[in-house]
């Protein structure tokens, strides 16, 4: 029982720290606990960490970035794939660990633990057995 609550926590946390993000993006946290608190903000921060990718390109990362964000944690929180959302969390947590390392140095990547993050996105997509998801439902429905 001890690994099904661990699982769902694990499930619970990483889709909550995306949301989390989303939501201060589109401002929806108060302005004293936001990092960023509005989309341009956001834009503005996506170009710091990506001074690769050409400014033109810039809203497009940042709004891949956001819709993965959201549908990740949606089928995180569902338990819907949860295997294959976690590896792709995990990857997509990477390349946000990867980015801020090269352009802004690994202290703001530990501080935000996001390679913690991406580590507990893929010890996630190792947990097998089904605990409060969709997919258990969608299962057995196809047996």
């Amino acid at each position: 029982m001890v690994k099904k609550i661990i699982k769902l926590f694990l499930r619970l946390a990483i889709a909550a720290g995306f949301l989390s993000a989303v939501a201060d993006r589109f401002g929806w946290w108060p302005a004293d606990v936001s990092a960023w608190g509005n989309w341009n903000s956001f834009l503005e921060y996506t170009e710091i960490i990506n001074p690769w990718i050409p400014i033109s390109l810039i809203p497009t990362v940042a709004i891949v970035a956001t819709v993965a964000e959201v549908v990740f944690a949606l089928c995180l929180l569902l338990g819907f794939k949860t295997e294959f959302f976690a590896k792709l969390s995990g990857i997509l947590l990477m390349l946000f660990a990867l980015s801020m390392t090269f352009s802004t140095g690994v202290k703001g990547v530990f501080d935000y633990s996001v390679f913690s993050a991406a580590a507990a996105a893929f010890a996630l997509s190792l947990l097998k057995e089904k605990y409060l998801e969709i997919d258990t439902l969608l299962h057995k429905k196809t047996d």
